[in-house]
């Protein structure tokens, strides 16, 4: 029985997921997806490279996953069992790929400047 090891990242959320050949329960930091993910569109994310490859309930996932909001730890789970399910079988690339799920999606907040109110925000002119 082989595990697989990959990461996944999105904005400031790392996940570590291990996948392994079983029954398609996904463990989340000790808890059930149900448990950690309480929306139902986060729980889809994470299960897509399952229903793109048509292999839902044929494999274990545990993951920790840290920082950042739910959202960005969904994605970046969504990415590291994409990855482990290219490193099973090469024959669900294509379909992975085509969804842009193998893409690690890199955009990151802008960082706040000294001089202005936000990012890019500059404080209210006043002209008198």
């Amino acid at each position: 029985m082989e595990i697989i090891n990959t990461t996944g990242r999105r904005k400031t959320s790392i996940a570590r997921c291990y996948v392994q050949p079983g029954k398609g329960q996904i463990i989340i930091n000790d808890r059930d997806i149900k448990d950690y993910f309480k929306s139902d569109i986060h729980q889809i994310l994470v299960n897509q490279p399952f229903v793109l490859t048509k292999l839902e309930g044929h494999y274990d996932v545990t993951a920790n996953v840290e920082g950042g909001g739910e959202k960005g730890q969904a994605e970046a789970l969504r990415l590291g069992i994409a990855r482990a399910l290219t490193k099973f079988n090469a024959e669900n690339r294509p379909a992975l790929k085509k969804e842009g799920m193998l893409t690690r999606d890199s955009r990151m907040v802008e960082r706040k400047k000294f001089g202005r109110r936000k990012a890019r925000r500059k404080f209210q002119f006043s002209k008198r």
